[in-house]
């Protein structure tokens, strides 16, 4: 057999990464799903129970599953790296983006909430423009400002209609954009399992500080309904991976908007929260832009490649 016979009969038996567009299409629409019903639970859960004890449980529950799924593959050793500090300074951020979300949750329409948790992406772009220097050209400065407007829409601050809840949605979005570029940074050298792992482990002990200034004992339905938070935002978090993994980036992310679909239904059958013009507008800008800087990275990607 000649060399080049054997290198074409090694690349046949090699396993090859399986891709598929729509699977991962149906993935995603499946995880924005899950996330919105899971926004729900805690939206319901922070009536009765403390905002630090519903956080607590979703995290431990999710760190379970979570587990159960990386530790028997990986062992321990998921839990070697060399930025320890960054992963502390990761899930404090988040800690906090967490628990502006679910206050905001508590305090305003689902669907209002959500809208303003998408202008992330605008933050994360300025953020990354602001202290890492990263190049933002004209037409990402007018969707950024553009973006801005459409969150603006949505949170209506005018002396008679300003919700307190949409500034903590704000801080959320602020706090969770800026998380993203320091995962996007993260990820040249920690690997997936590992930032998932510490993610958990570290916000579940960072939550279990707060129970107790605040802890009720919930009732036996109560109880299932934070489990069922729980694995439903960690299995939303495993199909959100598993989207990106048989899709392009540019493919499924697209899709994660769906979330907002979800939240709006959801907000009219549970608490019969009928969206506004001014609400429907200002996420349609919101989610315009978002796209925007999304087709943008990606060109920019190419085009570097």
């Amino acid at each position: 057999m000649t060399a080049s016979g054997s290198i074409e009969a090694r690349a046949a038996v090699r396993p090859q990464r399986r891709e598929s567009v729509p699977l991962g299409i149906l993935y995603m629409i499946s995880a924005t799903a899950l996330f919105a019903s899971s926004s729900a639970i805690s939206k319901l859960l922070v009536v009765t129970y403390p905002v630090g004890e519903v956080l607590f449980t979703r995290c431990a529950v999710g760190l379970a599953c979570i587990a159960a799924f990386i530790l028997p593959r990986t062992g321990l050793a998921v839990f070697r790296t060399a930025k320890l500090g960054a992963h502390v300074a990761r899930s404090v951020s988040q800690s906090c983006s967490q628990t502006f979300i679910l206050i905001a949750f508590s305090l305003m329409p689902l669907a209002g909430a959500v809208a303003i948790n998408f202008s992330a992406p605008l933050f994360a772009t300025l953020v990354a423009a602001l202290l890492f220097k990263e190049a933002v050209g004209p037409a990402r400065w007018a969707a950024l400002m553009v973006g801005f407007a459409g969150v603006l829409l949505v949170v209506h601050p005018g002396p008679d209609t300003f919700q307190l809840g949409s500034l903590f949605a704000l801080g959320n979005a602020v706090l969770y954009g800026s998380v993203t570029v320091g995962v996007r940074r993260m990820t040249a050298t920690e690997s997936t399992e590992t930032l998932t792992m510490y993610q958990m482990l570290l916000l579940t002990c960072f939550f279990a500080l707060s129970l107790p200034f605040g802890f009720a004992a919930p009732s036996p339905s109560d109880a299932g309904a934070m489990i069922l938070n729980g694995a439903a935002n960690a299995l939303g978090q495993y199909w959100w991976t598993r989207a990106l993994h048989l899709a392009p980036t540019s493919a499924v992310v697209p899709f994660n908007y769906f979330s907002l679909v979800w939240a709006m239904l959801l907000g009219f059958l549970v608490w019969g929260d009928v969206p506004t013009l001014q609400l429907l507008i200002g996420s349609a800008i919101v989610v315009g832009s978002g796209l925007f800087l999304l087709w943008s990275e990606t060109r920019r990607r190419v085009k570097s490649s």
